[in-house]
């Protein structure tokens, strides 16, 4: 059964840092949801949330991870500081979508390098050959082992 293409162009990978207890993932349930979840649970490990924007014509799907306060991740950030409200919502799509507009004019200007795992940022999955995905099995072809 063939499945549709993905769309979108990129994937970028966020991380949200900050104190346990802060908010973290009310802010990224109200930049995906698009609502305050009062009650929201201490979480534990590491969640994620997606969400596709676009950014200049392209549509980026942001992969967003909430870290439970875990301080080992602070050393991966390299993050823009922007200060939002999961409760009143203001400045969360500003947050999320000022850096999205940041990383994608950094690969524009070629100051990201796509090719590095560190960078956070990958080109969408390409298709199997004969451009689409699927889920049927393919016959194999003669002498062929795969």
């Amino acid at each position: 059964m063939a499945t549709a293409p993905y769309n979108y162009s990129y994937i970028f990978k966020y991380i949200i840092i900050g104190d346990m207890g802060v908010g973290k993932s009310c802010l990224l349930h109200q930049f995906t949801e698009k609502k305050f979840m009062a009650d929201c649970p201490h979480t534990i490990g590491v969640e994620f949330g997606t969400r596709i924007i676009e950014v200049s014509g392209q549509k980026i799907k942001l992969q967003i991870w909430d870290t439970a306060g875990q301080e080992r991740f602070r050393a991966v950030t390299r993050l823009l500081f922007l200060e939002a409200s999961a409760k009143t919502g203001e400045n969360v799509e500003d947050a999320f979508l000022e850096a999205a507009k940041k990383i994608y004019q950094n690969i524009q200007d070629g100051s990201l390098d796509l090719n590095a795992a560190e960078s956070g940022v990958q080109h969408k999955p390409s298709a199997p050959q004969g451009g689409r995905l699927t889920s049927e099995p393919q016959p194999q072809k003669e002498g062929c082992g795969c």
